[in-house]
This record gives C-alpha cells, structure tokens and sequence, in this order.
C-alpha cells in the first residue's frame, strides 16, 4: 500500500510550507465554526471558506505542475520571511534563558547576555554603544 502511495505521489508537489499553512487556515475557519453556529451568516461563510481552503490545498498538493506551485511556495516563504525570523529569534532567546539572563541597553536597545549565577548586582558594559549600567540579578 505505501509503495502505491509513494508512486502515485510521484511527479506531484506534496505538501510544502505553502500548503502547512492554507490547511491550518482552514482547520481555524472550520473550528471557529463550532463556536459562531452555521445557522448564522458567519458561521456558514466560515465553513464554506474552510471548505474551499482545504480543496484548494489538496490540489496543491496532487498538483503536477511543479514549477508553477514552487513559485506560490516561495512567494508565500518572501511575504512571510521577516515574521518566520522573528519567531525563531524568540524561540533562540526563550531556549537560552535558562542558562542566561538576557538585558537590554538603555543607550541603543542592544541585548546582552549574562550567565545566570554569581553575584546579586551586576555592571554590564554595552559592547555597541559602550553605555554602562548596573542591574540585579
């Protein structure tokens, strides 16, 4: 079965980051419609567009023209490149908490990392701007 699978998935896309999101896109609309009713005119625009949200990624996804469905993926990865950094920028930052204390410069904003541990007080001279303040630890 797996094999049959894996043949006829041949020479299609599959699924790419494009496609992760349009079907997150449409679970949200079609969960929404839970709470909203779809007797009311939201609710049932929600579900229709949930609907059409998950036709639409499945035939991204069964799609034989590579080249054109690998455009909307990278158009889709340059709208969405400065969100996806800051998101991995936090996600670093909250990995690295708990070996370090993490401040910003007053002067310019700079954040510094200090180990965790030590003494109660701490002076921190700004690597960028060279500004020198005190914080507790």
């Amino acid at each position: 079965m797996k094999e049959k699978f894996m043949r006829f998935m041949q020479g299609r896309n599959g699924v790419d980051q494009f496609a992760r999101f349009t079907m997150g896109v449409a679970l949200a609309a079609i969960v929404l419609t839970l709470f909203t009713g779809t007797r009311s005119g939201i609710g049932a625009f929600l579900d229709l567009f949930g609907m059409a949200a998950i036709v639409y990624t499945y035939f991204r996804i069964f799609s034989k023209n590579i080249s054109k469905r690998y455009q909307e993926n990278q158009k889709y990865l340059q709208m969405t490149d400065k969100l996806r950094a800051r998101f991995q920028k936090e996600k670093r930052m909250m990995s690295q908490r708990k070996d370090y204390h993490i401040y910003s410069c007053p002067g310019c904003g700079q954040k510094i990392r200090i180990p965790r541990g030590g003494f109660k007080k701490v002076e921190i001279e700004c690597p960028k701007c060279h500004t020198k303040f005190i914080k507790r630890r």
